[in-house]
């Protein structure tokens, strides 16, 4: 089976959903990641083979994920409460009310990371086209910035609006490719990917319409779900990247 997608911005979530993107990377970035994504749609072609190779990619991150948080809060003294992950196509039912499509989020209602398969199969690809690699970190990425939310919960450390709500959750992905890093898991060519779907996963530059009254909702509708520009989203990224976990618990992650 061939599926089109086309690459947009997250839907809204449901209450007490936590939604978000974040990407793995290392130190160096090239010239060719720098380049920003351009904000139009792409339209790609998934096929199922992409979709059972990006959940494979999914099921490997989760494990090392869960692994690494588990260590991290034992050596604090705590007991780390792996959140579950669930795939789905289209949309969902969960705790935490309806999934729309083309999103990953973490439920806190029942500890959960949902994700659409196809929707993280296409970013792969998307990455993957862009910079003429397998695009893989694109995906998983994705993964450890949900799990982030969980890790920040269970911390105690979710932030006091959208943006440093999701930009602790980027540092935490930092933080876990800081530990992939130095377990040899992560492949030439993850630095291009990462950076450049943490570029794509920014806020949106919104437009004037003329209409001064649609223009102020949109203002409004970005300010409750703000993830931070491409340059705050691989700052926050880059602090858990180079400090590690204790660099995300003591930063206060000003916009």
């Amino acid at each position: 089976m061939i599926v089109h997608f086309i690459r947009g911005p997250f839907g809204r979530a449901p209450r007490a959903l936590l939604a978000g993107l974040a990407l793995l990377a290392l130190p160096a970035m090239s010239h060719a990641a720098r380049q920003a994504p351009d904000d139009e749609p792409r339209r790609v072609r998934i096929t199922e083979r992409d979709v059972e190779e990006s959940n494979r990619e999914v099921a490997s991150a989760y494990g090392a994920l869960v692994a690494m948080w588990k260590d991290e809060f034992a050596a604090r003294g705590a007991t780390f409460r792996a959140p579950r992950i669930a795939a789905y196509r289209g949309s969902a039912l969960t705790a935490c009310g309806p999934m729309p499509p083309s999103n990953a989020v973490y439920c806190m209602n029942n500890n959960t990371i949902y994700f659409d398969e196809i929707f993280l199969a296409a970013q792969s690809r998307i990455t993957g086209d862009a910079l003429g690699s397998d695009g893989d970190m694109a995906s998983v990425g994705i993964i450890a910035h949900e799990m982030g939310h969980s890790v920040a919960l269970q911390m105690g450390r979710m932030g006091r609006d959208s943006y440093t709500t999701e930009a602790i959750a980027d540092c935490f992905a930092g933080a876990f490719t800081k530990h992939s890093a130095r377990e040899g898991l992560l492949e030439d060519g993850d630095t291009e990917e990462a950076f450049f779907a943490m570029a794509a996963a920014a806020d949106p530059e919104l437009r004037p319409t003329g209409n001064a009254r649609r223009d102020w909702r949109n203002e409004m509708r970005l300010a409750r779900a703000r993830h931070g520009t491409r340059e705050q989203r691989q700052a926050n990224f880059r602090l858990g990247l180079e400090r590690g976990v204790d660099g995300c618990l003591v930063n206060r992650f000003a916009a």
